[in-house]
């Protein structure tokens, strides 16, 4: 049976057979077999592939891992759990952005706390003017979602009042070349955080302010599905979002 999935994200990537044999160093017509007659990679193969690709090993030969290896892969993406998001340390906010090299992303409902940082603010500025690409997405302070939010944490209309001062704040980044912001009127099941394929996870629990809850530290393994899940969370999110002007 032949492979669509690596079909197609050869496809979407814009890389040829012949691009990425030369890039994992194998003979093109092995990777049409790969494709044609859905032949399985060596595992060294399959993640140099995927790594070429910017994809999940997993997603590209659902049936190569078995449970066990997923699951044991996926517990170890667990860097570490925080019981709240004020444990975590300040400069662990500041090293998860200043190590990311191609894409930082913010997914919040306002994320004040952030834009009201100017260290930060000055080191995702920075990455972007090195050609980091970075994407926020706040809430939209007029939906349906952010007035309940607010109303579930018992500060009403104080929810919409954050984006708003994020909005502001987010100002001088938003003037930079690869800063892209977009608002959102998701229900926020977690506030994302993302370095490249690293991530800061804030769980969002009813009735809680997102200060109060937890968070974990993720970082990807090859074979592991908990990054990649909240990734392609934040790419859905982002795709139905409202671009802001600058």
């Amino acid at each position: 049976m032949a492979n669509e999935r690596l079909r197609a994200a050869l496809l979407e990537r814009g890389v040829s057979i012949a691009e990425l044999a030369e890039a994992i160093e194998v003979d093109p017509k092995t990777i049409e077999r790969w494709i044609t007659k859905g032949r399985e990679p060596y595992r060294r193969h399959r993640y140099a592939v995927a790594s070429h690709l910017g994809m999940d090993e997993a997603y590209l030969w659902p049936n190569a891992l078995t449970r066990d290896q997923v699951v044991a892969a996926s517990e170890s993406e667990i860097v570490r759990i925080y019981p709240h998001r004020w444990a975590v340390p300040r400069d662990e906010w500041g090293r998860l952005f200043a190590e990311a090299s191609s894409e930082i992303g913010v997914l919040v409902y306002s994320g004040l706390f952030l834009f009201d940082d100017p260290g930060i603010m000055r080191t995702v500025g920075e990455k972007a003017g090195v050609g980091t690409r970075v994407r926020i997405l706040l809430g939209d302070p007029d939906s349906e979602h952010v007035r309940q939010r607010g109303v579930d944490e018992g500060i009403d209309e104080g929810m919409a009042a954050r984006i708003k001062n994020a909005l502001v704040l987010a100002r001088p980044i938003s003037r930079l070349h690869g800063v892209e912001i977009r608002l959102h009127s998701t229900i926020l099941y977690n506030s994302i955080y993302r370095a490249d394929e690293q991530l800061l996870v804030n769980t969002h629990v009813y009735g809680v302010p997102a200060a109060q809850a937890p968070v974990m530290h993720l970082r990807h393994v090859a074979g592991g599905d908990m990054v990649s899940t909240y990734i392609e969370s934040f790419e859905r999110v982002w795709e139905q979002a409202t671009p802001i002007e600058s």
